[in-house]
C-alpha cells in the first residue's frame, strides 16, 4: 500500500504542475501538450485503483481523440499560436486567495469526513471498473444515451469544420 501512496503523490504533483502549465502557457500547442500530461496522470490514477478499462478508455478517448481534435481545431481555425499580449489582468492575487480558500475548505471537509481512516476498495467496486462490467453497462443499459452523445459529438465536429472552413 505504501508504493501506491507514493505513486499517487508523484502523479498528483505531476498532474498539478501540468495543470498549472495548461493555464499559464502562452502557446496554445504547449497548453494542449500539458493537457496530455494531466489526462495521462488521470489514467494512471485509474490504474492505481484497479480500473484498467477506464484507464484505457481515458487514454484512447481523451488523449487519443479529444486532444488530437483540439490540435486540429487550432490548426483549422488559424488561431494565433502565441498570445498577443499579457494573459494576466491584475486579478490573479484575488483568484489565488479564493483558490487557496476553496482548497482549504475541501481539505478540511475531507479530513473531517475520513480522518485517518484507511479506505479499502471492496471487490464490488473493483468489479465495476473492469471491462466486462463497463462494456455490458454501455451496450445494454445505456445504449441509447451512448449513441445520442456519439451523434452530438459528431454534429459538433462537423459544425466546427464548417465554421472553420468558410472560405
Amino acid at each position: 500500500m505504501l508504493a501506491q501512496n507514493v505513486a499517487f503523490y508523484i502523479l498528483a504533483v505531476a498532474m498539478a504542475g501540468a495543470a498549472i502549465g495548461v493555464v499559464r502557457s502562452r502557446n496554445v500547442v504547449h497548453a494542449a501538450l500539458y493537457l496530455v500530461v494531466v489526462l495521462a496522470g488521470a489514467a494512471a490514477q485509474y490504474i492505481l485503483v484497479a480500473a484498467e478499462f477506464v484507464a484505457w478508455v481515458q487514454v484512447l478517448i481523451y488523449i487519443g481523440a479529444i486532444v488530437i481534435l483540439f490540435l486540429f481545431g487550432i490548426m483549422l481555425t488559424r488561431a494565433p499560436m502565441r498570445s498577443q499580449g499579457s494573459l494576466d489582468n491584475g486579478q490573479w492575487i484575488a483568484s489565488a486567495v479564493v483558490s487557496l480558500f476553496v482548497f482549504g475548505v475541501f481539505t478540511a471537509l475531507l479530513v473531517d469526513a475520513y480522518g485517518g481512516k484507511e479506505i479499502k476498495l471492496k471487490n464490488s467496486l473493483v468489479v465495476i471498473g473492469n471491462s466486462n462490467t463497463v462494456g455490458s453497462s454501455i451496450f445494454r443499459d445505456y445504449l441509447v444515451p451512448f449513441e445520442v452523445v456519439s451523434m452530438l459529438l459528431l454534429a459538433a465536429l462537423v459544425g466546427a469544420v464548417v465554421i472553420a472552413r468558410r472560405d
